[in-house]
């Protein structure tokens, strides 16, 4: 299993929200990229960027600061975060961006979503955010009227390889990942799955290692030091 250290850029910071909430945000650092460089002496190999201004507003104002982290760094990083048009997937693909996410625009723009993974299903993840059982968009701010249950196996049909799946009432709270949602996903779904929110403790790690997911996603437990990333990293070996 994959660990994915997170960085969520706002304003250029690192910070984090709590269970989405933009009014609820704490601040980690001023200089992201030198928290990207301290993932790296941990053993990182893989970074999540998000940018939750660009997720909010459907814009990239990080930009330049994800490249910087990319260049820089030279982990493999995924972003996600504002990515609604193809010329924004090509934007960030062009750059050295190995991965793009696409989150409101994979639920509310099904013609964009299937042209993007024909065309780049390899370097496409898309992230199934959920609140009662069903996806959110807009950085979290609204639910929409579809269900977890119907949005998966659609993704599956149209050659979708990877998801990223938060469940929004665990992100931030320290209070444990939904390891029953994703034994669920992983039994019913031949797809990719990397677990995100919530994942607080090393028994979180054990767990999901165990259920053969992909990756997880560590963020709020790292600022918190509430984990080590490079035990994190050993234990998903």
């Amino acid at each position: 299993m994959i660990i994915y250290p997170a960085i969520d850029l706002y304003e250029g910071q690192a910070v984090r929200l709590l269970k989405g909430d933009y009014s609820n945000k704490t601040v980690y650092s001023d200089k992201p990229l030198n928290v990207a460089l301290n993932f790296a002496l941990c053993g990182a190999t893989h970074i999540h960027l998000v940018d939750l201004e660009g997720a909010k507003n459907g814009n990239t104002p990080n930009f330049d600061e994800v490249c910087k982290i990319k260049n820089t760094v030279g982990l493999f990083c995924e972003i996600g975060g504002g990515i609604r048009s193809m010329e924004t997937v090509e934007k960030y693909l062009y750059s050295g961006i190995d991965r793009v996410i696409l989150g409101t625009a994979a639920v509310n723009d099904r013609r964009f979503l299937e042209k993007a993974a024909n065309k780049y299903s390899s370097r496409l993840a898309v992230g199934v955010d959920i609140k009662d059982g069903y996806v959110c968009v807009n950085g979290w701010t609204e639910k929409s009227e579809i269900h977890y249950s119907e949005f998966i196996p659609y993704l599956e049909k149209i050659g979708i390889t990877n998801i990223i799946v938060t469940d929004i009432s665990k992100d931030g709270a320290m209070k444990g990942t939904n390891r029953e949602l994703y034994k669920e996903l992983q039994s019913k779904y031949d797809i990719s799955v990397t677990a995100s929110g919530g994942v607080s403790t090393m028994d979180d790690i054990i767990e999901l290692r165990r259920m053969r997911l992909h990756g997880a996603i560590i963020g709020k437990a790292y600022y918190t030091g509430a984990i080590s990333l490079k035990e994190a990293i050993d234990k998903a070996k």
